[in-house]
């Protein structure tokens, strides 16, 4: 009699392990997803200031408004917010943010000529 009572207490244990376990690991994928949701926002908000940096850069010469506008353009059409835009010289220096659900990356880029190579790294 005893074991019979035993074995009722027992009966459904599995169900709430069962239960336990899933929610577990449906908290460790939502975590997952959303570590894979920061980086993917971290990459569209890179690629999009390489992008309005490049645009800039290559527009410098009409002013640091013509080169700003291109770099805005660029940002726009990555679906990003151009945070910031300044010229010194040739060379380009923007900021670009992307908004990915609770995310909001800001990643800095700077464009613009080539430097010379040192005189030993020239090729004869």
């Amino acid at each position: 009699m005893s074991r019979d009572r035993d074995r009722d207490r027992d009966r459904g244990s599995a169900t709430v392990w069962a239960a336990l376990v899933a929610t577990v690991l449906g908290a460790v994928f939502a975590g997952v997803l959303m570590l894979g949701q920061a980086v993917v926002a971290r990459h569209r908000a890179a690629a999009a200031a390489d992008l309005a940096a490049l645009a800039a850069a290559a527009t410098w010469a009409h002013g640091p408004d013509t080169a700003c506008a291109a770099a805005l353009r660029v940002a726009r059409a990555q679906r990003a917010e151009l945070v910031g835009c300044r010229l010194g010289g040739e060379v380009a220096e923007v900021a670009a943010r992307v908004a990915a659900g609770p995310f909001r990356p800001e990643i800095r880029a700077r464009a613009g000529p080539p430097r010379e190579p040192p005189a030993e790294d020239m090729p004869d």
